[in-house]
């Protein structure tokens, strides 16, 4: 029973057995009843498992090439070090199928060098992007409804791209009008830039 518990041990284990019947109804008096059993334990602390664990995997090494005049503290290498997380989702992004990234065969290095550099330039608009719609909803103290409709403050730019894939821009003779544009997704556009808003006509 403790062996699937790493950092806790069951103390005070009692077994306690229920007797019943397989069909409803009274019983025959020659009838043998079936048993139900029920466990029940404590699960403690095994402070000696803890500090073997922590003594083993408590402390890493941490190594930067920053070697300017303005030395890093050991907290700021440690904060630097686990926002690399932020980085790597942002590569998963770029690898997403939505890029379509595995279709485009190149044969030449220069011209992968030259899509790395564009992905890494998209990147860095998106995490822009991001940011300030992040930065514009906080400081409003305002929201937008996520993936599950509950409200946010949070939001993937890529969950906005994907409500915003049903708008269009629509051309009717010698004007433009944009289609799909729905006032949940004119509340989004308020906390966008001036020239992102433009982009859907709106002023």
């Amino acid at each position: 029973m403790e062996e699937g518990l790493r950092f806790h041990r069951l103390e005070g284990i009692e077994v306690t057995s229920e007797a019943y019947h397989s069909r409803r109804g009274r019983p025959t008096r020659d009838e043998e009843p079936n048993y139900r059993y029920r466990i029940t334990a404590e699960a403690v602390r095994d402070e000696e498992a803890v500090h073997r664990a922590s003594h083993k995997a408590g402390r890493f090494v941490l190594a930067t090439n920053v070697v300017d005049e303005q030395e890093l503290s050991a907290e700021e290498v440690l904060e630097a070090y686990l926002e690399q997380g932020v980085v790597e989702r942002g590569f998963r992004f770029l690898k997403d199928p939505m890029f379509f990234t595995d279709s485009v065969f190149l044969n030449n290095p220069r011209r992968v060098a030259a899509l790395a550099m564009v992905m890494g330039l998209c990147l860095l608009v998106y995490g822009l992007g991001e940011r300030m719609l992040r930065r514009s909803l906080l400081e409003r103290e305002a929201h937008i409804p996520d993936q599950k409709g509950k409200p946010t403050q949070r939001p993937t730019l890529r969950w906005v791209f994907q409500l915003f894939q049903a708008v269009h821009l629509v051309w009717m003779g010698t004007g433009r009008q944009i289609a799909g544009l729905n006032e949940e997704r004119r509340h989004i556009l308020e906390f966008f830039s001036p020239q992102c808003r433009r982009y859907y006509l709106l002023t």
